[in-house]
């Protein structure tokens, strides 16, 4: 029976995934200087540079991933990216103590989000995407 579900399923966990990154790439492009401010409160250099490349990442890979197109690689490069930033902006390791639960709570997120990306790099879209219609062609 799962195997029948397969497809949807597969479409559903793009969708999901994807209403992560694209909201959140979509509120770095509108609200760009305080996404600056957020990148050079944790001391990284380049913080103009370093907000692009996270917004053009999240909105593309998003959008790729909705679509199906380009999957595996926009699946990789978002969790590649997603276990760069929890590094950076999650690391409850360092921070007072009455701020570690949450911390900890959002850098574990992370890190089963890049799973399933990871997962998605591995195994595709699925046949209800534009990877698969290509393939197919």
């Amino acid at each position: 029976m799962l195997n029948t579900l397969q497809n949807p399923l597969s479409l559903i966990g793009r969708l999901l995934l994807a209403a992560l990154f694209l909201p959140a790439g979509i509120g770095k492009l509108t609200g760009f200087s305080g996404t600056v401010g957020y990148i050079s409160s944790v001391g990284l250099p380049l913080p103009e540079v370093a907000a692009a490349l996270a917004l053009i990442v999240e909105i593309a890979g998003g959008l790729a991933l909705i679509a199906g197109f380009g999957t595996r690689l926009a699946a990789l490069a978002l969790a590649l990216f997603t276990l760069v930033a929890s590094f950076f902006f999650h690391n409850y390791w360092g921070v007072a103590a009455e701020q570690q639960f949450v911390q900890q709570l959002l850098f574990y997120k992370n890190i089963a989000v890049a799973g399933g990306l990871f997962t998605l790099a591995a195994f595709g879209a699925g046949a209800w995407s534009v990877d698969a219609r290509r393939a197919a062609a």
